[in-house]
């Protein structure tokens, strides 16, 4: 984190409040996202089924070969251990654990690599995990992975040490980051750039570009051998634009923490002419009081399928955070050196306020814990009731079989948990033993995972599931693909 001269006790304070915000969060992600499932939230439904199933790289993995990390770190371990115990549930639970893990993981990795001084790279991965990471948690996206590998491939590109194992770290860190998700190709530009800003002639810089340009020369003939399905390629590139739309940032929840920074800053400027000494106090504890007013009587908002779509924030503050960690640690011998990286430093470091940032966050944690509750807790009340449906007579023949039922005969306040695509998948897993009674459908859904063959050919393989499960889905697969 930025910092005074003479390292004042605020800035102090400050770091150590980031820290324990980062990695409280990072553990709080676990232990939230097992005890309620959230690995099967959204698109989470099909990858849970898929590992269940040992079958993820022709489910879905095949289509998306620029994230092979992901399918390499999380669900080959998770079909391993389905494979080995014949359990599925303990290996969805796996996978859980291995995906919620990774901003812990990346955190841990960032402090090993990091040689700044006062690990001013692993406080703002802190910082970053805190603020940004709330804001997609329980969608499965693998973004989330990217965003925990930014900060120790940062660090490495930075300080791994001259020679053969330095320069196999960054290779290796950047190679892992790019084959996290498509939008880890703009992190990896983004640490070259930071690099870069300390010196083109620096070995590091020709270090970190070297490996890029090699990382990208195995990205691209990846892409190129390993292409999506046909049905699969135009989802694809449709879901390509949606990542990258700026319209994404209207959502109610993200709106209310912008409104709520912003409205912190004004009240900071009545509070410093009221009683300046507690004006920062003063200023959260007036938009706390907001927030409790909102929430209770206004607030009908929920951030549950929009999660998914704030990946977009990630995308864009990742980077900024990534980029003022780096200028900042830069050292003052690098600083007088580049005349134009010490101003836009010391022009940083004058600007921001150890107790502004302090405020900040903590109201930025207040509303993620909320609306983190509210989506638990309404994600909580949605398996209950689909499981319920799941388990029960009612019949819909006119999905296609007797034993599909709509998932329209959920209360609509629950429904707003419901991945039209994955519906038929959760229902199977959130019934006891994975044999629902009916497979329950949305009749909304115009997207369909799997095709006829590969729900055929999982029939006959994927044996920890009950047998009628598995005919179920692929009678529902057959009817569409």
């Amino acid at each position: 984190m930025m910092e005074t001269a003479g390292d004042s006790a605020a800035w102090r304070r400050l770091r150590l409040l980031c820290v324990a915000a980062g990695i409280g969060s990072a553990i709080l992600f676990i232990v939230a996202g097992l005890s309620a499932q959230l690995q099967m939230f959204g698109d989470g439904s099909i990858f849970s089924y898929a590992v269940a199933a040992q079958d993820a790289w022709a489910f879905h993995w095949h289509n998306i070969s620029g994230r092979l990390f992901s399918y390499v770190y999380a669900y080959i371990p998770a079909e391993t251990v389905v494979a080995l115990m014949g359990n599925a549930r303990v290996g969805i639970a796996t996978y859980g654990l291995l995906f919620f893990s990774a901003p812990l993981l990346g955190l841990l990795a960032a402090f090993a690599a990091d040689r700044s001084k006062n690990r001013a790279i692993f406080v703002t991965a802190c910082l970053s995990t805190a603020c940004l990471c709330p804001l997609v948690y329980g969608a499965p996206t693998e973004m989330w992975m990217a965003q925990a590998l930014f900060w120790p491939a940062l660090a490495l590109c930075l300080y791994a040490p001259q020679g053969w194992r330095g320069t196999a770290l960054v290779f290796a860190a950047l190679l892992a980051l790019v084959f996290t998700h498509e939008g880890a190709v703009v992190f990896a530009a983004v640490i070259v750039l930071a690099v870069f800003l300390r010196g083109w002639r620096k070995p590091a810089f020709r270090r970190a570009a070297l490996a890029f340009i090699a990382v990208m020369a195995i990205w691209l003939i990846i892409k190129l051998t390993i292409r999506p399905d046909d049905y699969i390629a135009a989802v694809l590139g449709a879901a390509a634009y949606r990542f990258i739309d700026i319209g994404n940032l209207t959502d109610p929840a993200f709106v209310l923490l912008m409104a709520a920074l912003a409205i912190y800053d004004i009240a900071l400027i009545m509070c410093r002419r009221i009683a300046s000494r507690s004006a920062y106090v003063c200023a959260v504890v007036f938009c706390a009081l907001l927030l409790a007013v909102y929430w209770v009587w206004f607030d009908r908002s929920l951030l549950a399928e929009a999660r998914y779509n704030l990946r977009t924030v990630l995308l864009i503050a990742t980077p900024a955070f990534g980029l003022a960690a780096a200028i900042h640690a830069t050292d003052d011998e690098t600083r007088r050196k580049v005349p134009f990286l010490q101003r836009i430093a010391a022009a940083v470091e004058r600007a921001v306020n150890p107790r502004l940032i302090a405020g900040a966050l903590a109201l930025t944690l207040l509303v993620h814990t909320v609306e983190t509750a509210k989506f638990i807790w309404t994600w909580t009340d949605y398996k209950s009731a689909l499981s319920a449906l799941a388990t029960s007579n009612a019949s819909d023949p006119a999905l296609g079989d007797p034993q599909f039922v709509s998932s329209k005969r959920i209360d609509a306040s629950l429904n707003r948990m419901a991945w039209n695509s994955t519906t038929p998948f959760l229902s199977v897993l959130v019934a006891p033993g994975l044999a629902p009674a009916r497979l329950v459908v949305d009749p909304d859904a115009g997207y369909f995972w799997l095709s006829c063959q590969t729900a055929t050919q999982s029939e006959k393989t994927s044996s920890a599931i009950p047998s009628e499960s598995r005919r179920l889905i692929r009678l529902h697969a057959c009817l569409h693909r």
